[in-house]
């Protein structure tokens, strides 16, 4: 499939989009904070089915999934199962989705010329994804995602229908938030356990492995390639390769320094929305 994103400015980075899946994915490519917006008509993509496009310099914004979607002509409105963004159409304007969804997060040619790029299940799980830096000529640059069939039997450990404990729940102990904010008193569940097992290099509630800051990725100078329902040991054979072609031996290095200066939390705040 040809290109059918379009964006206005000058083009930096180039993204591929893959469908891996067996049913038809509608993804969702949304700017934010003071990004100007895509110009990104509707698309569907089918089995087997990619796309490349290109995204201007320094955009911020979050990609997903949507799946099962039906429009109903009758009422003129798009509807999805997952991942529906509640405007009724095709187009997504708000970088919002209902939970369950699994979230892709950009911040492209920061501080230092770095992408910052997280795959984040804090809001759910409703689809496998794989993020695949290339060409990238320094950071981190290593590929994460969620790979793993969490959804196949995730009902039979919580309820909620892959949702993360704080939606699935609703209790503010499992949400991280007013007094249950700092790490003392935040403390993993055993369902945030087991999504850690399942998905160990996507980022998923807060301080679910005692730490926040150790799923998320920076690459210089780097295209992306996204799967959706990437085949399970597709993420360790892409962190080997991408590690033996951009070289980067200073793992997380730039991360915590990053970290030191606020950037991450900045950045988690702004683009990941949780």
């Amino acid at each position: 499939m040809s290109s059918l994103f379009k964006c206005e400015g000058v083009y930096s980075t180039k993204l591929k989009l893959a469908n891996d899946c067996r049913y038809t994915i509608w993804p969702v490519l949304v700017s934010g904070g003071e990004t100007p917006p895509l110009s990104a008509p509707a698309l569907a993509l089918q089995p087997g089915e990619s796309t490349t496009f290109s995204l201007p310099v320094s955009w911020t914004g979050k990609l997903w999934g949507r799946t099962f979607c039906t429009h109903y002509s009758s009422i003129g409105r798009l509807v999805c199962v997952t991942g529906d963004c509640g405007s009724g159409s095709p187009e997504c304007v708000s970088a919002s989705a209902l939970p369950a969804v699994t979230i892709a997060s950009f911040n492209l040619n920061g501080d230092g010329g770095l992408d910052l790029y997280v795959v984040s299940a804090s809001r759910g799980y409703n689809v496998g994804m794989l993020v695949v830096p290339y060409g990238g000529s320094g950071g981190d640059c290593m590929a994460t995602g969620c790979v793993n069939d969490v959804e196949g039997s995730c009902e039979s450990v919580r309820r909620g229908t892959c949702n993360s404990t704080c939606f699935a729940f609703g209790n503010l102990k499992y949400c991280c938030s007013g007094g249950n904010a700092p790490p003392a008193t935040c403390k993993p569940s055993p369902y945030s356990l087991y999504f850690r097992s399942r998905c160990p290099y996507a980022y998923g509630e807060v301080y679910a492995d005692g730490r926040n800051n150790t799923r998320r990725f920076a690459c210089a100078s780097a295209n992306y390639a996204i799967t959706f329902c990437p085949h399970p040991t597709s993420l360790i054979s892409s962190t080997r390769a991408v590690s033996g072609k951009s070289g980067a031996k200073i793992k997380r290095v730039i991360i915590i320094a990053l970290e030191r200066l606020g950037k991450l939390r900045a950045f988690e705040d702004e683009s990941l929305g949780c």
